[in-house]
């Protein structure tokens, strides 16, 4: 059975949140099949979770800093090579707020660290996607959409 067979099919949507001070980008070096790779600060919707709440939250459990979500970058769709996942990444900009050393990091997180983003651009074989650097730079480019572009009906 691969990934795409079955009855019903769902893409994983998850969130990514770009977070820049002082010209450095925020992102985590986190353990993917024993690799060592760079990301945003990211991951799953959860159930009734808003998607800027999950921005917040993904980025507050794998960077111990709280930010403010300030806007929405975009929509990205991408499908693995390796495996056929396909993901739709909502990606969105933050500003730092707080910073909780002390916070245990998620599973699989080594560190977060901040990086310029020439650092970020020259570290590309260690995207843990192409997303990466595609929301990194359009992010750059200064692309804001308003929160209101994102509707959430309870």
């Amino acid at each position: 059975m691969t990934y795409r067979s079955g009855r019903f099919w769902q893409p994983d949507v998850t969130v990514a949140t770009v977070v820049a001070h002082q010209g450095r980008l925020l992102v985590v070096e986190e353990s993917v099949g024993g690799e060592l790779v760079i990301n945003q600060p990211a991951g799953h919707l959860e159930p009734d979770e808003t998607l800027p709440a999950a921005a917040f939250r993904e980025t507050l459990e794998e960077t111990g800093w709280e930010v403010a979500i300030t806007a929405f970058i975009g929509a990205y769709q991408w499908t693995s090579p390796r495996d056929g996942r396909h993901f739709l990444r909502m990606a969105f900009a933050g500003e730092p707020l707080r910073h909780h050393p002390e916070r245990a990091l998620d599973e699989g997180i080594v560190r977060a660290v901040w990086m310029t983003p020439a650092e970020l651009a020259a570290a590309s074989d260690r995207h843990r996607s192409p997303l990466v650097w595609r929301v990194a730079e359009d992010f750059l480019s200064g692309r804001r959409l308003p929160l209101q572009a994102l509707n959430h009906c309870p």
